[in-house]
């Protein structure tokens, strides 16, 4: 099945299968093929110029926006029943276009670690909860690489990390026509009408190559900007040796060169990340001094059972939205056990092992264990960080020390304080998704409440912005990706409700009919290309 390949007018006279009846609409006389390089693959969607108006423009081009450009794909490829009835769908091409500060797709690289595992299925890939038959599911992608038949020999539903973005690269290559890299979205402005009604916004954006601001002009925005690093007090936002764990891949290559030398290295944090890199340190620097320093007494396996994993089922969402705000508050407070602060259990055992033959090594009493090259501290926190005096451009940690609280074997044990000479820290502590915030500072006069300072943007059920009441108008708007876990539940920031959210998303921006213009209407109307 191709059919994102062109369609002759000679192939008029043999209809098309029933799946794909909306095929037949993409015969263009008008579209000048020579203006783009050829693709290997092409999605249904094609450029729009910045000076038009746009239906839709999405801001960063992560797995959220790539899931909305997959479902737009399988709503105009016919092949998804669930879209075949979107109005603003129905034998026009919408104009869409999506902005994304980074050169080039990329998920996770600073922590595409050798030997990573996905922690969900691929069935939760970017379309086959929500369409089996798209061409844009994992094993579709496994079959073009052929190595189907290799993958599956290996009797896993946990693909190796480095191979998911590589199939999520893959995916992205087919809307090259229609991404802008490099651009990083400043602002999103509301416009008024001539009745003083908002109806479009204007997307600014700043060209990171150039340094050139550009303006484009959209019906509909999404904001799926994706996180910023939590780097938290007391340590330094802009020091060179403390670096959030999204960069590690990339600094770490940088600051430890030589795979022999002694180094030493602290990470911080009591999750998947933190623990990914104090083993590959430990596995890959024989001579370093590791220290993982985590604020509770172990680390804590995540919880992947069959009945927990219900947690991230695609109707969760609706029962989640629905709870009363203090029920949500509670539950989510109960469900974060399976995403926060835990690691995978394999990873789990393998680290304690790893650990035990330093027993073996270099002994198992305390007062040897203060010696091991790589160690786990629990009930620690770190209090103040500043240049280390003995290591040159190192760091110096100032740390409180609770653990006698818990393991004296004698009453009366007090804190104690450790001083901790590092090369760098790792600082494995999640993320802030508060972007929407500042780009949205513009329209914070359309917030219920927008006077008072600690307001939010809140959202409806399809993740629609609530603005005041007749200040926009229906055929326009704006919405939140992966920004709602308050509202939405544990899964808004994570990879397995995509497929279906993304469909959910093409139907609540395209859903309204009269509001499209029919000079966009593909096979005997005007086409601007």
């Amino acid at each position: 099945m191709t059919p994102h390949a062109e369609v002759s007018p000679g192939m008029s006279d043999s209809p098309a299968p029933t799946a794909q009846k909306a095929f037949t609409a993409f015969l263009s006389e008008n579209l000048e093929e020579s203006t783009f390089p050829a693709f290997e693959n092409r999605s249904h969607l094609r450029y729009t110029p910045e000076e038009e108006l746009h239906d839709l423009i999405c801001v960063g081009f992560g797995p959220a926006s790539l899931a909305i450009g997959v479902a737009l794909h399988d709503a105009l490829d016919g092949t998804d029943p669930s879209l075949d009835d979107v109005p603003g769908l129905q034998g026009r091409r919408p104009k869409v276009a999506f902005l994304e500060k980074q050169s080039q797709f990329a998920w996770h690289a600073g922590m595409l670690l050798p030997g990573a595992k996905m922690q969900i299925t691929f069935m939760k890939d970017m379309a086959t909860m929500r369409n089996p038959r798209s061409e844009f599911t994992f094993i579709n992608y496994l079959h073009q690489k052929d190595r189907l038949v290799e993958f599956a020999n290996l009797n896993t539903f946990l693909p190796a990390r480095v191979e998911y973005e590589d199939y999520m690269s893959w995916c992205a290559s087919w809307f090259e026509e229609v991404v802008s890299y490099d651009q990083e979205v400043i602002k999103v402005m509301p416009e008024k009408s001539a009745n003083g009604e908002i109806t479009t916004f204007a997307v600014v954006s700043r060209n990171n190559q150039t340094g050139r601001t550009e303006t484009r002009r959209t019906k509909h925005v999404v904001i799926a900007a994706g996180g910023r690093p939590n780097i938290p007090k007391p340590f330094p936002t802009n020091h060179p040796k403390v670096i959030h764990s999204s960069k590690f891949q990339y600094i770490s290559k940088q600051l430890f060169k030589d795979h022999q030398a002694p180094y030493n290295v602290a990470v911080v944090g009591n999750g998947q990340s933190a623990a990914e890199i104090f083993d590959f340190l430990h596995a890959n620097y024989p001579n370093a001094r590791t220290r993982l320093l985590i604020k509770g007494g172990a680390l804590r396996p995540s919880d992947d059972s069959p009945f927990v994993n219900e947690i991230f089922n695609p109707s969760r969402i609706d029962c989640t939205y629905n709870q009363a705000p203090k029920l949500r508050s509670t539950t989510l407070t109960e469900d974060k056990g399976t995403n926060y602060g835990v690691v995978r259990l394999n990873l789990l055992e393998h680290i304690y092992e790893t650990l035990y033959m330093q027993r073996i090594k270099y002994g198992n009493s305390p007062e040897e264990e203060a010696h091991w090259p790589h160690r786990i501290m629990p009930y620690r926190r770190v209090v103040d960080v500043e240049d280390s005096p003995v290591r040159k451009d190192g760091v110096r940690l100032h740390v409180q020390d609770t653990s006698p609280l818990y393991f004296s074997e004698v009453p009366g044990a007090e804190e104690k304080k450790e001083v901790l000479d590092v090369d760098a820290i790792f600082v494995a502590t999640g993320y802030f998704r508060d972007l929407h915030e500042t780009l949205l500072k513009d329209a914070r006069h359309l917030m219920p409440g927008g006077d008072l300072k600690e307001a939010k943007w809140t959202v409806q059920r399809d993740y629609r912005i609530n603005f005041e009441n007749k200040r926009v108008s229906d055929g326009a708007g704006v919405w939140l990706q992966g920004c709602c876990e308050t509202t939405h539940g544990l899964s808004d920031t994570l990879l397995s409700v995509l497929a279906t959210r993304g469909g959910e998303m093409v139907r609540a921006i395209f859903e309204k009919p009269g509001e499209w213009d029919s000079a966009d209407v593909l096979g005997g109307y005007e086409e601007r290309m």
